[in-house]
């Protein structure tokens, strides 16, 4: 038994614990919730030498039985695998049993909090953008969905599904969110460069601009977008780059060093995303190009001088993730949304607890990778990352 197994240990494990280990291990077992804070305090905070913090660490654990101190042992092999294998101990993981099959992902509806402990964790790691509770707490999104277009055949069923996931998603992240539905490409740009004054931005910790409309490569559509085959000479669309000008260092300072996640849902041109053809006559899919006919259209440096003025990056600390691969159409389904707001909130539910964000919209990627709808293919695509730390949510603080 492992309770065992600590005890026969324990000798050896007061002499050679270091502050910092036990300190680790008091971290692990509080997420594990092998112990409570005010177990963890009075550990630390009664015992004066760093011998005694040990004694009364170990002692505490053994005293809760086999997979309490089960759960310490495997905790100790990952924090310091000399001391595991000088102490003889064995993880006591029991052996998966032979060929069993693999779980599917069970995904969660609601949002996962991430712990206390975990938070603490990553509070000192340079790595990491920093996200204070104060920070988390002034946290701002900005929402823009076009439902309806003044051609009623290009409305896009499905999104506003769409939009209620999506606000439902980042008021549980902690956002506030500024929603605008249904704008011209005009509107959306002057909507972005108002978002970029907003006064929550000076204290956030991050940013998060989600827009949802039709699209072609570099470009996303205004609710006054026509057909390109009706020879329309001034286009209603407003070009995606302008994400980056309205909310990069030279135009808006308050976001310096601060992570500006994008993610875009929108066609990028109007090719299928796979090698094969759907032939469908009704396909339980659509798409947001608008060329799409019939019913799919419905959806050594010398010299320098250092006073007050210091030279940026002009772009930094952006990641974007677009619905789809260049010049590729993105599908939606009319009644559930798009698949890919489908899948973001499922994923952020179940993984935004313990992933940074790069982690998360690979797992958004690879929900699509056997995605198959009569033939349909889709890959997300990350874009523009200029991110030189790990972000993460640290829901529910």
């Amino acid at each position: 038994m492992a309770d065992e197994e600590l005890k026969k240990v324990r000798s050896k494990f007061v002499e050679k614990a270091s502050k910092e280990l036990i300190s680790q291990l008091l971290d692990d077992i509080l997420e594990d919730r092998i112990v409570n804070e005010g177990e963890k305090d009075s550990i630390l905070e009664e015992n004066k030498s760093t011998a005694d913090k040990a004694r009364s660490l170990i002692d505490t654990v053994k005293k809760k039985g086999h997979e309490a101190s089960r759960k310490m042992i495997v905790r100790l092999q990952s924090r310091d695998p000399t001391l595991y294998s000088t102490l003889g101990l064995s993880s006591g993981q029991p052996a998966p049993p032979a060929a069993e099959p693999e779980m599917e992902q069970e995904w969660s509806k609601t949002l996962i909090p991430t712990t206390e402990a975990f938070w603490r964790d990553k509070q000192n790691d340079r790595n990491i953008y920093p996200a204070a509770k104060c920070s988390i707490g002034n946290r701002v999104a900005l929402l823009i969905t076009n439902i309806k277009f003044t051609n009623e055949n290009l409305n896009r069923r499905g999104a506003e599904k769409d939009e209620e996931n999506m606000e439902k998603l980042l008021t549980s992240l902690g956002y506030e969110v500024v929603k605008h539905t249904n704008l011209t490409g005009k509107a959306i740009d002057d909507s972005i460069i108002e978002f970029s004054k907003h006064p929550k931005l000076k204290e956030t910790d991050s940013v998060l601009v989600v827009i949802m409309s039709h699209g072609k490569l570099g470009a996303v559509l205004g609710v006054n977008c026509k057909n390109e085959t009706s020879g329309d000479e001034t286009p209603d669309e407003f070009p995606v780059n302008n994400i980056y000008k309205h909310l990069g260092s030279e135009k808006c300072s308050a976001l310096l060093n601060k992570p500006k996640i994008i993610i875009i849902q929108a066609c990028r041109g109007e090719k299928c995303g796979s090698v094969l053809v759907s032939d469908g006559a009704n396909p339980a899919l659509v798409c947001d190009d608008v060329k799409q006919p019939g019913p799919s259209l419905s959806a050594g440096e010398e010299n320098i001088e250092d006073d007050t003025l210091r030279c940026v990056h002009k772009e930094k600390d952006f990641i974007s993730l677009l619905s789809s691969t260049p010049d590729t159409v993105s599908y939606r389904h009319p009644d559930s949304g798009s698949l890919l707001i489908q899948y973001m909130v499922e994923v952020l539910n179940t993984f935004a607890h313990k992933d940074d964000i790069e982690e998360l919209f690979r797992r958004v990627m690879q929900r699509f990778e056997d995605f198959s709808v009569h033939n349909k293919r889709q890959m997300p695509t990350k874009d523009r990352c200029t991110l030189t730390k790990r972000f993460y949510f640290f829901p529910g603080l």
